[in-house]
């Protein structure tokens, strides 16, 4: 199936990262020119390398998505190297595991500003030259805990949640111009971010990690941990041009982790 994606210009942020480096290795892999974007750069460099090794196009990006001030500058460079960005993938860390209740005001405007604002003000960047052409793909990964609660996640929980009302919006208002906007949940996927969860489970409760795993993937319909390169398949046929009428929605890719229907 030609997903229609050679020579698209992607943004994934993250893509240093387990998840966000398995998005910018699918994309690349279906033809799409890829800026992979990370805080960390060495991390970055490593994911464009790769993508390069394998004959394809990538940039690298040391970028913070929660520094507003330097994305201009770094859409600039895109847009110089690759054209407009016509497939956003908005792809930020995750806060440390906390309590709803207890965090500081402070906590809360820390990540709100890094998980929400930082995606918002990114996308309003590149919305104008996907309006001009007719076509794009706005892809947020947020967490299954916006649809069921994780526990100890409660800043998470919270703002992430934002983030599908605005999506959701936001494809009410940009459809008539060619452009989706969809919400993506991992559930547990083999990442280092659910190592470190795991971990910090297994530290809160006296546990040892392996029997926290264990209950983990006992939980899970497939019964195991979700591979980063199946959440990566499934974004990029989001981004691509078979998926134009699917917009506005949430999609779960969690090995049937989520309960409800």
């Amino acid at each position: 199936m030609d997903l229609g994606l050679k020579d698209r210009t992607a943004l994934v942020f993250g893509a240093g990262g387990g998840l966000g480096g398995a998005i910018a290795h699918a994309l690349a892999a279906e033809g799409a020119r890829v800026a992979v974007a990370d805080i960390d750069g060495e991390a970055a460099r490593r994911t464009a390398e790769a993508i390069i090794e394998a004959g394809r196009e990538a940039l690298v990006l040391e970028w913070n998505i929660a520094d507003l001030g330097v994305a201009p500058r770094h859409i600039a460079e895109i847009e110089a190297r690759f054209g407009h960005v016509e497939v956003l993938v908005n792809n930020t860390g995750g806060p440390p595991p906390t309590p709803a209740s207890g965090q500081s005001p402070e906590t809360w405007s820390r990540y709100f500003d890094e998980m929400v604002r930082s995606v918002i003000g990114v996308t309003d960047l590149v919305l104008p030259r996907m309006r001009e052409r007719k076509w794009g793909r706005i892809i947020t990964s947020t967490s299954s805990g916006v649809v069921q609660p994780i526990a100890n996640l409660g800043i998470s929980n919270a703002l992430r949640l934002a983030l599908v009302g605005w999506s959701k919006t936001l494809a009410r208002e940009v459809g008539r111009d060619g452009i989706t906007a969809n919400i993506v949940l991992p559930g547990r996927i083999a990442t280092g971010r659910i190592v470190f969860l795991d971990d910090q489970k297994a530290k809160r409760e006296n546990r040892p990690v392996a029997e926290v795993t264990a209950e983990s993937t006992a939980s899970i319909a497939l019964g195991r941990y979700g591979d980063p390169r199946e959440y990566g398949d499934a974004v990029t046929f989001l981004a691509s041009a078979r998926a134009s009428y699917i917009t506005g929605s949430v999609i779960r890719i969690d090995g049937g982790l989520i309960a409800s229907i």
